[in-house]
């Protein structure tokens, strides 16, 4: 583990060090129900108290996803919403999740489990021999991501585990989300992005709000500490419920991540304030959203320690909901080639094209809604003309992908400049991805781009059958 710099504002051993050789393991449990609509008046405030419905979206926001955690009293969570990361580690990554914690992480009702009152309880308890279990779950979606030009909205009601002093020591309570193309890779942590809504430590009552993004090296995403809110006070924060949100708003230039408390907006970071490589490899994609309480690590180490003698075993962090919204842009932020022209870097809309062949569109459940191209087989190809790459070489592509294609049945998706007939800069392949909206983030190298240009995905196989939807595609350096 790597020591913790004394001047760091956020100091702590990066909580995600366990990314950059990790793997997943998920186990899905029995299925609950969700509900979301209008909030009637909140009594989330009070302890104890049974929460309100999921809110309605704000204005101008629709509701993509949703838990109300309604099922009934020592159930296991959805199974149609969540997963479960069990052990002390990712098969073959760091142990102790990288960040030094102590527990192993169950699907155990005693650690993880709907308490009947409209609450997810996630709950640390230490047995007889010394030895914590705890939860940490995530969600099935890992497309969560604004539209072209518009705002993605990401909020939680819940309660800090009301403990604090010494009984609290080693206490780590966390609300946060990963990038989507960590699952399946494991290696590529932070440069898929990470988005810390909340953390605190060691029963401090306070809230600490991150961005990870860049290299795993000191830059302009100051890894691997991250840009960090600091400390933020959070007063009431253990002993009721509070609402923590992030809006993700590709409306503005540059575009911001705005983090809320009780809907005051506390910490700002714009896209300016890193290098536009890391912002592009952070926000190209969508992204899946984690609930945990970790014991003990680097963390709280920066800030006492723990667990000790002394920490009390059994205080849960409280989940009233957890919601996504997303608003619509106006089909820019970034660009769309459908109309003439736009920027490489930004999200390309894949059913903006200005010619095509052999495909069509259709409505995707993707996050962000909208359309996706489909019914994609061999010789099929998009155009999009006037695409900005810019004086610094691009040398990275990535497409936002889905299929249902049989058995057998696989493909290539290239990137050619100019004309069909020209040689692809860049490829990859892709078979089933698990259905014809089961979408997930492929990248791929290519040749360096710069300048504007035509720009033309084509498709090829083997077979003559459909292999491939695309809803989404972009450049990096």
């Amino acid at each position: 583990m790597s020591a913790i710099p004394a001047r760091q504002l956020r100091p702590r051993v990066p909580r995600r060090l366990a990314l950059l050789t990790a793997a997943a393991t998920f186990v899905a449990v029995g299925a609950a129900a969700t509900s979301s609509g209008a909030a009637p008046a909140s009594a989330a405030g009070l302890p104890g108290a049974v929460p309100a419905a999921v809110p309605a979206p704000p204005a101008g926001f629709t509701t993509v996803w949703s838990d109300d955690f309604n099922g009934a009293a020592n159930t296991p969570v959805s199974s149609a919403n969540w997963l479960y990361d069990l052990g002390t580690s990712y098969p073959g990554g760091a142990a102790n999740w990288g960040t030094g914690e102590v527990e192993t992480m169950t699907n155990s009702t005693a650690n993880v489990f709907q308490d009947g009152a409209g609450r997810l309880q996630i709950k640390p308890i230490r047995s007889a021999s010394g030895a914590w279990t705890s939860g940490r779950i995530e969600t099935q979606r890992n497309d969560f991501q604004p539209p072209a030009g518009g705002k993605l909205r990401i909020q939680a009601s819940l309660q800090q585990p009301n403990v604090s002093g010494a009984a609290a020591a080693g206490y780590w309570p966390a609300f946060w989300a990963l990038g989507a193309p960590f699952r399946g890779n494991y290696t590529n942590w932070p440069i898929v992005g990470e988005l810390d809504l909340m953390e605190d430590i060691n029963g401090l009552s306070s809230e600490f709000a991150t961005l990870h993004c860049g290299p795993s090296i000191p830059g302009t995403c100051n890894e691997t500490t991250g840009i960090g809110s600091g400390q933020r006070a959070c007063a009431g924060c253990q002993t009721g419920f509070h609402t923590y949100a992030l809006e993700w708003d590709k409306s503005v230039s540059p575009e911001q991540l705005r983090w809320y408390l009780d809907g005051n907006n506390f910490f700002t970071i714009s896209q300016n304030q890193v290098d536009a490589n890391s912002w592009t490899q952070a926000t190209n994609h969508g992204y899946m959203i984690i609930l945990n309480v970790a014991m003990g690590g680097g963390f709280p180490a920066a800030f006492g320690g723990g667990p000790t003698g002394s920490t009390v075993s059994g205080v849960p962090m409280l989940v009233d909901y957890v919601a996504v919204y997303s608003a619509a842009g106006n089909g820019g932020g970034g660009g769309g080639g459908g109309g003439g022209g736009g920027t490489a870097y930004g999200t390309l809309q894949a059913e903006s094209f200005n010619a095509q062949g052999g495909i069509a569109t259709e409505a995707t459940t993707d996050a962000g809604g909208g359309s996706n191209i489909g019914f994609i087989a061999n010789g099929d190809w998009a155009q999009y003309n006037n695409i900005d790459f810019g004086s610094s070489a691009a040398r990275q592509f990535s497409a936002r992908v889905a299929s249902g294609a049989a058995g057998g049945v696989s493909g290539l998706v290239e990137v050619r400049l100019d004309s069909r007939s020209n040689a692809p800069i860049g490829s990859f392949a892709i078979g089933n991805t698990g259905g014809w909206q089961s979408w997930r983030t492929v990248p791929a190298n290519i040749s360096a781009v710069t300048g504007v240009h035509t720009v033309f995905l084509t498709f090829t196989s083997g077979q003559p059958s459909d292999f491939v939807n695309v809803n989404w595609f972009t450049f990096g350096h």
